[in-house]
């Protein structure tokens, strides 16, 4: 054999060794990563003496297998579903499309104070949730309905008797707050991932259309939107991610039984002095499919506002 061949040879076995580690890293990866997911379907399945005598990890046996935790989840969180979805799709859409303006006010429109501005917002990304749960109870709770009452009172009191009150203890109300909440946590987010987005988009074409005597409203509706797709669905996902899976937010705003989201009854169903794991399993995989729906339809636009593709 050559000096060449044998070099050869040897490049492709260094090459196959590589790629059989690179292999070996990725199914360890995924095995570590599906591993809890397979423990708790295996779980949800199971009867509670089941899963006392198995490993968590151990698909049940004909005599443990079970769908009653699996009904008990659905019927528990079957309301908080549509409040969750009724809450978070209106806020997601508003983050996203907010975002979407604000980055684009401040990449392709020149004005005085742009960076004071995208510091500003920048530092919002950075407010934890806790700073302003205090605040935010007394503005939706206090200050809120007491400027409506006295506005609604004033200018329509011949209709409303002078008596009228702001509904704050009505369930949809409540669900209103909380969506608008989510909604305004969420521009500076999204706007700073549409302005890293926007800064890759050629400034000759924007230039072009100005030229050719374009708003910057007709630029942002027939140039930067349909270029945004993939970036919507970024935001879009993440953002509804974020707001569905959210309990903080809802148990301050939120305090009718009826209008209580999908985590709030999440957390009711794992509560009690004894623990039903398999309801337990049953409740996180059932709340948790409608993020996964999501990622599932929207996962190829993802990927490529991901990449940065336009």
């Amino acid at each position: 054999m050559s000096t060449g061949t044998r070099d050869y040879v040897e490049e492709l076995r260094d090459m196959d060794n590589s790629r059989i580690g690179l292999y070996a890293v990725l199914l360890f990866g995924i095995v570590f990563y599906l591993f809890p997911v397979e423990t708790a379907v295996m779980t949800m399945f199971k009867t509670q003496g089941e899963f006392a005598r198995t490993l968590p990890f151990a698909p049940p046996s004909a005599d443990g297998f079970t769908l009653s935790a699996l009904a008990t989840a659905w019927n528990t969180l079957r309301p908080g579903l549509l409040n969750s979805l009724v809450m978070a799709i209106p806020a997601t859409i508003m983050s996203a499309l907010l975002g979407s303006l604000t980055a684009y006010g401040l990449t392709t429109i020149s004005w005085r104070g742009q960076v004071g501005v995208v510091v500003f917002i920048i530092a919002g990304i950075f407010i934890p949730y806790q700073a302003v749960l205090v605040p935010l109870a007394q503005f939706w709770y206090q200050i809120l309905p007491g400027l409506l009452n006295g506005f609604v009172n004033t200018v329509f009191g011949f209709i409303t008797g002078g008596d009228w009150a702001y509904p704050s203890r009505n369930g949809y109300v409540q669900l209103f707050q909380l969506s608008i909440t989510h909604g305004a946590y969420g521009i500076p987010i999204c706007t700073l991932l549409f302005r890293s987005y926007y800064q890759a988009i050629s400034d000759e074409m924007i230039e072009a259309a100005r030229l050719d005597g374009a708003s910057a409203f007709s630029i942002y509706r027939n140039i930067i939107l349909p270029l945004s797709l993939p970036m919507f669905a970024v935001t879009l996902i993440y953002q509804f991610t974020q707001v569905y899976n959210d309990l903080l937010f809802a148990l301050v705003l939120v305090n009718e039984p009826a209008a209580q989201v999908a985590t709030q009854r999440l957390a009711a169903l794992t509560g009690g002095v004894v623990q039903s794991f398999n309801t337990t399993m049953a409740g996180a995989i059932v709340a948790a499919f409608p993020t996964l729906l999501v990622y599932i339809v929207f996962g190829e636009q993802f990927a490529k506002g991901v990449a940065g593709e336009n």
